[in-house]
């Protein structure tokens, strides 16, 4: 039913049924975006101040937009330039509910992607010293992030629809290959909250724009939209791959130029990643699609399996997202190679104003 649901939103169904339902689907949307407005009006009364630097990471429409990658590029950077980082998520599809803490506090174990959910143990794997912190509540998880860490920054994840938080900078990740789908909100369209939402960004990113070289009519809008944010490009840059619990050992991009694979995904934009795969001159033989997040079970990884050895593929190639879900199998089911992509994010125009920006946060 959600793939149902979605697939309308996207206007991938037609026809005179699909009609009708995108009817009574629009009606949803305009209760929906008062209700939105009405949370964004009432949360907006008081803002909650925290005592250090906040720094806002989301997206206008549903997941895909490569905003992880993009939280992971700005802690990194920060700590670079000697800032204390904490990465706050609400653990997303997270199946262990945390522990009882003192004085009302809570706190999550970090021991796998079922405890934090797959992007924070992604971002917490990747960042090594760098906490992340998951908490639905990110005002908690802001104080215990002061008082256990002693940050001077915290990066919300996902934080465009935090209204209750004071914000130094509200960073909004958009899509290059569908930045807004048919401009319609939830359940009608892939919109949180209306594109007015935009007015309130400080930057930014046009992601993926590799995959889409004509962006002047996203960057157009945007400006019209919110004439002072400063927009950046940035790319999807492939490093390697390797194979799934070998970080540290990285194959070339070119590793697999001519080899046919099947691909494993279940993140929210499918069709970029195999856009990706394909640039790198590797033939896809079978791709398997999953909903965003999921559980994987053995049973689906068997048949992945099988289905490749029909057709005398002998290497599967997956995303990092789907890498830390699939390694909780037992890996007596992996009878073929699992290769996982390894991207990070690149800015490729504007990078010292984006720098720029983000420094001055501390001067003010």
């Amino acid at each position: 039913m959600k793939a149902y649901l979605y697939n309308l939103a996207t206007d991938k169904y037609k026809g005179f049924i699909a009609s009708i339902l995108k009817i009574f689907l629009l009606i949803f949307s305009f209760i929906y975006g008062l209700l939105v407005r009405m949370l964004i009006f009432i949360s907006g009364l008081n803002p909650h101040r925290l005592d250090c630097r906040v720094i806002s990471i989301g997206n206008v429409t549903l997941g895909g937009t490569g905003k992880t990658s993009l939280v992971e590029f700005i802690a990194r950077y920060l700590d670079k330039q000697g800032h204390k980082v904490a990465i706050l998520s609400r653990g997303y599809k997270k199946k262990v509910v945390s522990r009882p803490m003192p004085a009302g506090r809570q706190e999550s174990s970090v021991v796998s992607c079922e405890t934090m959910g797959d992007e924070a143990y992604m971002l917490k794997t990747h960042l090594k010293d760098i906490p992340v912190l998951v908490d639905a509540n990110r005002i908690r998880a802001a104080h215990r992030a002061r008082d256990d860490y002693g940050v001077d920054t915290v990066i919300l994840d996902d934080g465009l629809q935090q209204w209750k938080i004071k914000k130094d900078s509200e960073i909004v990740a958009i899509d290059a290959t569908d930045p807004f789908g048919n401009q319609h909100l939830l359940p009608r369209g892939i919109l949180r909250q209306p594109l007015s939402a935009l007015k309130q960004a400080d930057i930014f990113v046009l992601t993926k724009t590799n995959l889409n070289p004509d962006i002047q009519d996203i960057k157009d809008f945007l400006s019209s939209i919110n004439p002072s944010a400063l927009i950046v490009e940035s790319i999807h840059k492939p490093l390697g791959f390797y194979k799934i619990g070998q970080v540290d050992k990285l194959l070339p991009p070119e590793a697999l130029k001519g080899k046919t694979v099947t691909l494993v995904s279940g993140i929210g934009d499918p069709d970029s990643f195999e856009n990706l795969v394909i640039s790198l001159g590797i033939n896809i033989g079978l791709s398997f699609r999953f909903p965003d997040h999921h559980h994987y079970l053995q049973k689906d990884l068997e048949h992945i399996i099988q289905q490749s050895q029909n057709k005398n593929i002998d290497t599967i190639v997956t995303t990092e997202k789907d890498a830390v879900r699939l390694q909780r199998l037992p890996f007596t089911v992996y009878r073929l190679p699992i290769l996982v992509l390894r991207i990070e994010l690149q800015i490729i125009s504007d990078e010292e104003r984006f720098y720029n920006r983000l420094l001055k946060l501390y001067s003010l």
